[in-house]
């Protein structure tokens, strides 16, 4: 694996370096948000939804636009540059806000940069790799991206605590947003089989392969059950862990994420998507129950933490490889638009059930639901998509 990782090419290394340093910085800022809210703008809850809301669902619209409009275009590294480039700039204005509506516009222009850059980001790594590197890469490219989810807060309460202000934090965040739009110039754009044909914008699912919109079928199922992180905090909080072990033990759920991304989307490259999804699915089904069946927070949800980490790990990179063993090179673009459109879309419903589950009938109740949809997607997964994905090759 060693070897294998060392001979990704160097666009991959690049991509995921800036990847590493793009979420330090965003992680860095984004758990201070909803503190800045209430302490200093003096904003409440309300205010945090709507803001994150309108983000959230703006960005996964642009995802698919996007995707479609690089795959007319040919080009993907002016999208991966104006992506990162927006994004980085607009999160430490922040600390220059006087209101919820200043903080509304810059993490609006946030998940617009997320929007721009997302789906010709993995085209980018998609069209710079072989076939049979498509789970190592996409594995290597995520355990970078978890490795700056446990920098990014370690770096913003080392700066707290050194007596650094809460504005100050997210005012520094611009040094690496600058070191990230450095390293995006220096991003190569790929070369594809064929020039472009000038032809309309075509965004749609209809004339995508059979075999990826049945994927996106298991893969929808399946998000409709993977709720928002938040309630894994909230459920170790209510088993009685501190604000500060809760921390820690999501540092330790990004930890494992980032040291097991690599080899385990790795193994998909020998082993088969499908399998390894199902496995990973699976293994999400059970993380989930063991979770809504914890009693108290002794060492037992740390294991959990950890375990949760290690299944993050397996699916992330595999289901971005897994969309470009199915779809064309000509359509790349916009089969990772539609792929971060479904999952990223699908985060509201989904969230928005587990809550009422949750209120309504009981928090074990509702990660049994989770489970119970991770377990309906392997099902379509083994029998229905992956029939049609082995015929397709």
């Amino acid at each position: 694996m060693i070897r294998g990782v060392r001979a990704l090419p160097r666009t991959v290394w690049l991509v995921s370096l800036i990847s590493l340093v793009n979420d330090a910085a965003s992680d860095m800022i984004y758990p201070l948000v909803p503190l800045y809210l209430a302490s200093v703008l003096m904003a409440g809850p309300k205010a945090l939804g709507l803001i994150e809301g309108i983000a959230e669902a703006v960005s996964s619209v642009l995802k698919l636009f996007v995707g479609a409009l690089a795959d007319r275009s040919g080009k993907v590294r002016a999208w991966v540059i104006a992506g990162y480039g927006l994004a980085g700039f607009a999160r430490p204005l922040i600390g220059i806000t006087t209101g919820w509506l200043g903080v509304l516009a810059c993490r609006f222009a946030d998940r617009v940069g997320k929007g721009l850059r997302s789906a010709p980001r993995d085209a980018l790594i998609s069209l710079s790799i072989e076939p049979g590197q498509r789970g190592l890469a996409f594995g290597f490219h995520r355990a970078m991206d978890n490795l700056g989810a446990v920098i990014g807060p370690l770096a913003a309460a080392a700066l707290l605590a050194a007596g650094i202000g809460l504005r100050s934090v997210f005012l520094l965040a611009v040094v690496p947003a600058i070191v990230v739009l450095v390293l995006a110039f220096a991003v190569p754009e790929p070369e594809r089989a064929a020039a472009p044909r000038k032809e309309p914008l075509r965004w749609t699912l209809a004339d995508l392969p059979a075999p990826f919109r049945r994927y996106l079928v298991a893969l929808a199922l399946f998000t409709l059950g993977n709720s928002s992180n938040m309630f894994l905090l909230l459920r170790a909080n209510e088993l009685g862990a501190s604000a500060t072990r809760t921390t820690l033990m999501w540092a330790l759920f990004s930890l494992v994420a980032a040291l097991l991304s690599t080899p385990l989307s790795a193994l998909s490259d020998r082993w088969g998507r499908a399998r390894v999804l199902t496995v990973a699915w699976l293994a999400y089904a059970v993380a989930y129950l063991a979770i809504g069946l914890l009693p108290a927070a002794d060492w037992a949800l740390w294991l959990a933490f950890a375990g949760y980490g290690a299944v993050t790990a397996a699916l992330e990179g595999t289901e971005k490889a897994f969309v470009a063993d199915l779809v064309p090179r000509e359509r790349i673009g916009s089969a990772y638009g539609w792929y971060n459109l479904v999952s990223g879309l699908l985060l509201l419903p989904a969230s928005l059930l587990f809550g009422e589950i949750w209120s309504g009938v009981s928090p074990f109740a509702a990660f049994a639901f989770g489970a119970a949809c991770a377990f309906a997607g392997v099902v379509l997964l083994r029998t229905w998509v992956g029939p049609t994905a082995a015929a397709a090759d």
